[in-house]
């Protein structure tokens, strides 16, 4: 796969999401289905030879076998076709991701600030793009598409985290999420948070067994405050339950409980502001600025 390429299919997809917002701006109600119209065959063509390129670099590289050059333009289209009946939907999500920001943060002027200012909005419409070529078992692609959100935003979503409904990052920076992780509907995370693995499991000869459950199920309605750190695949953070900031979860939280630490204790001492005196004897002598 061609990293400029995959860079290119994320800008077309993203405008394809956010028409008018990211790319061409010049559109009304009357062009935009033709400017819709014109995205749609340039995506399916860039999707269709990335996806193409990653079957046959998976058969030979990871399977050791020659690459099966037209049963993989076939799956590539299959696939492709697949992504592109899935774009109303991911639409549909992305509207829902928008408008649960600009609920979220009394910051937000309107819907279109965050479309256009928020990396964590960005990191979530990237991040449904790659979960779709995820589900459908394309190699590489979905990691690279995860990984350019990741240099563009601070956010690393690996494309493999189910994420619902009005899904809200506030801030954005060093946020984390492994690939089992599952996320329900209206869930609010601000920046630093971590749902990541506790132990990776392995197998009879010391391999980490690859599809084991690792990362956190968080269910709907839960806000998880600043640099919170929820680890391992048995825990479960329980429908309207809140996570406080620089907590450490490693087990179970139950329905619309509060988690928090105990504040430490603060220590404040008076500074002394008595003048230096020079030493007469020092060596350096003075020195004026």
């Amino acid at each position: 796969p061609a990293p400029k390429e995959v860079s290119e299919l994320i800008r077309l997809s993203l405008e394809l999401f956010f028409p008018g917002f990211l790319g061409r701006q010049d559109l009304t109600t009357y062009n935009v289905p033709f400017h819709v119209g014109e995205l749609l065959p340039r995506i399916a063509r860039l999707l269709h030879r990335q996806v193409k390129k990653c079957l046959c670099y998976h058969q030979i590289q990871v399977e050791g076998r020659s690459a099966d050059d037209e049963g993989c333009h076939c799956n590539a289209e299959r696939i492709t076709h697949l992504f592109l009946e899935r774009i109303v939907h991911l639409r549909d999500m992305l509207s829902d991701d928008v408008q649960a920001a600009f609920d979220g943060d009394p910051a937000a002027v309107n819907c279109d600030e965050v479309i256009l200012a928020y990396p964590g909005l960005l990191a979530i419409a990237v991040h449904r793009l790659a979960h779709e070529l995820y589900r459908a078992d394309v190699p590489m692609l979905p990691r690279m598409i995860a990984e350019w959100a990741h240099r563009e935003t601070g956010v690393d979503i690996h494309p493999g985290a189910k994420i619902g409904r009005s899904f809200f990052i506030d801030h954005g920076t060093g946020v984390v999420i492994g690939e089992t992780a599952e996320i329900g509907n209206n869930v609010k995370i601000y920046q630093g948070v971590t749902l990541g693995a506790l132990s990776f499991p392995k197998d009879e000869r010391g391999r980490v067994i690859r599809v084991a459950k690792r990362h956190p199920t968080v269910e709907d309605d839960v806000t998880i405050y600043a640099n919170a750190i929820i680890l391992g695949g048995k825990t479960v953070l329980k429908k309207g339950c809140v996570i406080g900031g620089s907590v450490f979860v490693t087990a179970s939280v139950p329905e619309n409980a509060t988690v928090t630490i105990t504040p430490p204790a603060l220590n404040m001492q008076k500074k002394s502001f008595e003048p230096h005196q020079p030493d007469d004897e020092s060596p350096m002598g003075e020195f004026q600025i």
